[in-house]
């Protein structure tokens, strides 16, 4: 009974896009609160779906139309996406009432962004692989003309497209999956298709591949695209010239398509072998040079894009460990979050704009005449707070909550990443000093400890009720692993590297001597690469220059112009 009510979910989305178009000559601006209307009923919707599915058997439905295609598969991880979902975009069309008041296009705005949200619920309760190659290719197309929204402006136009081309490069490896999956079972179902490779996982296909290798390198790749993975990563950080709304729901909902593409798949990629490890490597690139390349930004909105890149490359960078379900509460709380920084820069820039004032204070002083008092503590006690203390908070959380989640490889790796968060914060705290730097640092410890527990917490709720079924997990994170001994040594390496690392930037800030004074050379090198974004764009359009240059030859050696 969910999965047939889950049927109005996309229904009211195209319900309230026909509405608005039909309806706009005579209900002029009105058309924007008949569709935050229907957003809001989609919304209420979900929330009431979402509880009956928590509160009941927690097994998947599956709903068919008696045709093969439109069939809708209702489990918790579609509950959880569908909810999250349908609030970003009550939230977005809510904004937006004001925001595209004065837009020419108001009426196509709303259309098309009950359109793409349509789809995005589409795509979520997909049942079969039609429908989901369907949803997946209207996303980009609809994505396309809500970034080309003013039509005038020739920087829109351009990074549309290429936005365009980056997604239907991503369509293609998941085309070809539903291909190899058809010809290898023999069904377009998703739940058959599960239960068949649980029953035969060894099956192969062309070329003797292994057919849950093959496909899921495929859904990799096409997750890549969508989610702005290296090297396919290009189009996020320049798609600001469409409207704010749209930027927030891009960020905050469509990228997330990715990690929630690679947990529908999960049943394939508990029977691969070394697969993760892919994802693992793109997502950590992807990371390091998203959070690089944010930092050098003076632009706000592009900033908060490569800060999407680099949130997007740690989701997917989660799944190659094995936390499958720890992905989808990243996303979904990086997506609120993201959705409330961009529909906020608007009204910070133009803040900044009237009052360019910044209240002075030890930050201040920090950052901006780069005064900092001199710390009460020695550099050799302060490190040793900052190495130890993240240390024990982190391992200490899991510990409490779930004592078996430190077996896994992939949570160790976790943890790592979540020393050096914390090392980095308490690092800050000594770098700024102050007038009470040990009231401040006890501030800091309590609130990293409780945003460590909070994360804990709610990821192990998530997994249990994303996967109810403890094998399953542990067959996740096997997938993800490692040989023993290449793991361990791998860990010894990383530990010894980031501690010394710690303790060769406290003693060159207690020396007052910058390390990038010190290594000059290699400093200009890096921050000129990381100017030029790694020339990976510049390659990208060399690469389409000669593609236009050898493709008019061709028109004029067969005469087509």
């Amino acid at each position: 009974m969910l999965a047939y009510l889950a049927y109005l979910l996309p229904l009211l989305g195209v319900c309230s896009a026909v509405t608005v178009l039909v309806s706009a000559r005579r209900l002029g601006e009105g058309v924007a609160r008949v569709s935050a209307g229907f957003s809001l009923a989609i919304f209420v919707l979900a929330l009431i779906l979402f509880v009956k599915q928590v509160s009941g058997d927690g097994q998947g439905q599956l709903a068919t139309i008696g045709i093969g295609l439109f069939t809708l598969y209702f489990d918790a991880l579609t509950a959880l996406m569908a909810l999250a979902v349908s609030a970003i975009s009550l939230v977005v069309h809510l904004y937006s009432i004001r925001y595209m008041r004065d837009d020419p296009a108001y009426t196509r705005f709303f259309v098309q962004l009950d359109g793409i949200n349509a789809m995005i619920m589409l795509m979520v309760l997909a049942g079969d692989l039609l429908t989901l190659l369907l949803a997946w290719h209207s996303i980009g197309v609809l994505l396309y003309f809500l970034l080309n929204h003013d039509t005038r402006r020739a920087a829109a136009n351009r990074y549309a497209f290429w936005t365009l081309i980056t997604h239907r490069i991503g369509d293609l490896p998941l085309m070809a999956a539903a291909a190899l999956l058809y010809y290898a079972y023999g069904t377009l179902s998703i739940p058959e298709l599960f239960d068949a490779i649980a029953t035969d996982p060894t099956r192969t296909t062309i070329f003797g591949l292994p057919i849950t290798g093959a496909v899921g390198t495929l859904v990799l790749i096409a997750a890549f695209a969508k989610s702005a993975q290296f090297p396919l990563h290009t189009w996020l950080p320049y798609t600001m010239e469409g409207p704010t709304p749209v930027s927030a729901l891009m960020h905050a909902g469509i990228v997330n398509a990715g990690g929630f593409l690679i947990n529908r798949f999960a049943p394939v990629f508990v029977h691969t072998d070394s697969v993760l490890l892919f994802a693992l490597i793109i997502g950590l690139v992807t990371t390091i040079m998203g959070s690089v390349m944010m930092l050098m930004q003076s632009d706000i909105k592009k900033a908060l894009g490569y800060s999407t890149m680099g949130q997007m490359g740690y989701m997917v960078m989660e799944c190659g460990l094995g936390a499958f379900s720890l992905a989808i509460y990243h996303l979904i709380a990086h997506g609120v979050f993201k959705a409330t920084l961009f529909l906020n820069s608007g009204s910070l820039i133009g803040q900044a704009r009237k009052d360019p004032n910044i209240p002075e204070g030890e930050i201040y002083k920090f950052m901006v005449e780069r005064k900092a008092p001199k710390p009460p503590l020695s550099w050799v006690i302060f490190a040793g707070i900052t190495i130890v203390v993240p240390l024990f908070i982190v391992f200490g959380a899991h510990q409490v909550v779930d004592e078996g989640f430190l077996g896994h490889q992939g949570a160790i790796i976790l943890l790592l990443f979540g020393w050096i968060t914390g090392a980095q914060t308490l690092f800050f705290v000594y770098k700024i000093g102050g007038d009470r730097p040990f009231k401040l640092l006890g501030y800091v410890i309590l609130s990293f400890a409780l945003v460590i527990l909070t994360y804990v917490l709610v990821g192990h709720t998530i997994d249990t009720l994303l996967y109810p079924d403890p094998a399953f997990r542990e067959a996740l994170y096997e997938a993800a692993s490692l040989p023993g001994p290449v793991f361990v040594a791998l860990m010894l390496v990383l530990a010894t590297l980031i501690a010394m690392g710690w303790l060769l930037v406290f003693w060159s800030a207690a020396r007052q001597e910058p390390l990038t004074r010190r290594f000059r050379h290699a400093y200009l090198s890096l921050y000129v690469l990381m100017s030029r974004e790694f020339y990976i764009g510049d390659l990208y359009r060399r690469l389409a220059d000669g593609l236009i240059v050898r493709s008019q030859r061709l028109n004029a050696l067969l005469r087509w112009l």
